[in-house]
């Protein structure tokens, strides 16, 4: 059986790559010691709408999220049952925020902060490796 969904090592730089946290971003905030709660929590609507027409758009869609591997069947569940389209799902995110992305890739960063809309471009101080001309 061929796998569901193949990306390229190298997208288009139309095409982004969306990596998107679960509890308190697309759903209620639920802890995973509450994961009984994981599979009626209650979906933002703004996010599942907007969710999915990147990935109608061609975007790639991966939810990762601090859910553990123990709660994988109910969150896929849930993200079928809401009718998110997405591309991967994962597990084990590191509990905690305050995250800072070090990749070999160019990485952007949303902070969600209760709703989700087109994404707009603005001018942020970040912190990045020394290079030689600095």
């Amino acid at each position: 059986m061929a796998a569901k969904n193949v990306i390229p090592s190298d997208l288009p730089p139309n095409i982004k790559n969306y990596l998107i946290d679960i509890d308190g971003t697309v759903c209620d905030d639920i802890p995973n010691e509450e994961s009984e709660k994981m599979r009626h929590a209650a979906v933002f609507e703004d996010a599942l709408e907007t969710i999915n027409r990147w990935y109608d758009e061609g975007h790639i869609i991966t939810f990762f999220t601090s859910r553990t591997e123990d709660h994988r069947e109910d969150t896929v569940y849930w993200l079928e049952h809401h009718g998110f389209k997405y591309h991967n799902l994962l597990m084990g995110k590191p509990r905690g925020g305050n995250y800072h992305w070090i990749d070999n890739h160019s990485v952007q960063a949303t902070r969600y902060r209760g709703k989700f809309t087109d994404l707009i471009k603005k001018n942020h101080i970040i912190e990045v490796f020394k290079d030689e001309e600095h």
